[in-house]
C-alpha cells in the first residue's frame, strides 16, 4: 500500500518587507528619517536665504545700534563691535555661502563625471593622461594651494568659486572613475558598443544612470567642501571682505576681538549655521547610502507571538 505524501503549503520565512518590490530612489529618500531631517534643515536655510532681502531690507552691514550689545528683544543675536545687527549679517550671509557651496558642488561633480567617464570608457592613453592629471591635483596639498591661488587672483566671489573648483574636482573624478570602470565591463555596455552606439550616448545613457547613488553622494560631499573651504579662506582674509557671508562674519569677529572680549554672540551664529548645513548634507548623504545599499537597509521582521509559534 502506497501512501501519497501531500505537501502542505508552508508560510515563507522571508520577511514581508523583503518580498516587496524595490521602491523608487526618491520615495526611499522621502521615507527615510535621516534624509527627511536633512532636507528640512536645508529647506529652512534656503528659504531664509531667499527671504533675506524681505526680512532685513537694505544693507546688512550698516550700523544700526550701539556696539557689542548682547542678545535682546530688539536685536535677537546682539550687535558686533561696529554696531551691526548679527542676525541680519547671519541671514544675509547664507545667500553667499549657500550659492558658493552649491555652485562649487555642481561644478566639481560635473568635471568629475566628465573626467571619470572618459577615463573609464576610452581607457589606454586617455585613461593614463587623465589619471596623471587627477593624481597631480590629488597630491598637491589642498590648503596651501587654496591660499596661493586666492592670494594671487583678484578678490571676488568668482575667484573663490574658481579656486575651490580647481582644487576640489580631483577627488570626485577618482571615485566616479572607479565606479565607471566596474560598469564598463558589464554585458549591456558591451552590447551597446557592438551595436554601434556612439561613445557619448553609452557614457551618459548607459553608464551614468547606473552611478546615480555615487554621483549623489559625491555631489553632497562637494557641496560640504565648498561651504567649509569658502569659510576657511574668508576667515584667513583671502576672500572678498566687502561681501557678507558666514566666513567673512567669522573673519570680522576675529579682527574685532570678539573672542578676547567674550562676545560669543558675534561668531557663534555663523559657526553654528556652517555646522548645521554640513550636518544636514551629511544626513542626506548617509540616507542615500541606506537607500541604495541593501546591506545598510533596515528590514522590519514580523514579531513572533505565542499563537503563531504554536501553529
Amino acid at each position: 500500500m502506497t501512501t501519497a505524501i501531500l505537501k502542505q503549503p508552508t508560510e515563507s520565512t522571508e520577511p514581508a518587507a523583503a518580498r516587496k518590490p524595490n521602491r523608487s530612489f526618491v520615495h526611499g529618500l522621502i521615507t527615510n528619517k535621516k534624509a527627511l531631517a536633512g532636507m528640512i534643515v536645508m529647506l529652512a536655510f534656503i528659504v531664509l536665504a531667499l527671504l533675506a532681502p524681505v526680512l532685513f531690507p537694505g544693507d546688512p552691514s550698516r550700523i544700526t545700534a550701539m556696539a557689542s550689545l548682547e542678545p535682546s528683544p530688539e536685536h535677537w543675536l546682539g550687535t558686533t563691535a561696529k554696531g551691526q545687527d548679527v542676525l541680519a549679517l547671519t541671514v544675509h550671509g547664507s545667500r553667499s555661502s549657500l550659492f558658493v557651496g552649491l555652485t562649487v558642488g555642481f561644478a566639481s561633480t560635473f568635471i568629475g563625471i566628465l573626467v571619470g567617464l572618459a577615463s573609464a570608457y576610452f581607457g589606454k592613453f586617455i585613461d593614463e593622461a587623465l589619471s596623471l592629471v587627477t593624481n597631480v591635483f590629488l597630491l598637491l596639498p589642498g590648503l596651501p594651494l587654496l591660499v596661493i591661488l586666492a592670494a594671487f587672483l583678484p578678490p571676488g566671489l568668482g575667484t573663490v568659486i574658481l579656486v575651490l573648483v580647481v582644487t576640489g574636482w580631483a577627488g570626485s573624478a577618482r571615485v566616479l572613475r572607479s565606479q565607471a570602470l566596474s560598469i564598463r565591463s558589464k554585458d549591456f555596455v558591451a552590447a551597446a558598443v557592438v551595436s554601434g552606439e556612439r561613445a557619448g550616448r553609452i557614457m551618459f545613457r548607459e553608464i551614468l544612470p547606473n552611478m546615480a547613488s555615487i554621483v549623489m553622494g559625491t555631489l553632497l560631499a562637494c557641496v560640504i567642501y565648498g561651504i567649509g573651504a569658502q569659510a576657511g579662506l574668508e576667515f584667513l582674509g583671502l576672500g572678498d571682505v566687502s561681501t557678507v557671508s558666514w566666513g567673512n562674519n567669522l573673519f570680522w569677529a576675529g579682527n574685532e576681538g570678539a573672542l578676547l572680549t567674550g562676545s560669543w554672540w558675534v561668531f557663534v551664529p555663523s559657526g553654528v549655521c556652517i555646522a548645521l548645513v554640513a550636518f544636514a548634507l551629511a544626513l542626506i548623504n548617509y540616507a542615500v547610502d541606506e537607500v541604495t545599499n541593501p546591506r545598510l537597509r533596515k528590514i522590519k521582521t514580523p514579531k513572533i507571538t505565542e499563537r503563531s509559534a504554536a501553529k
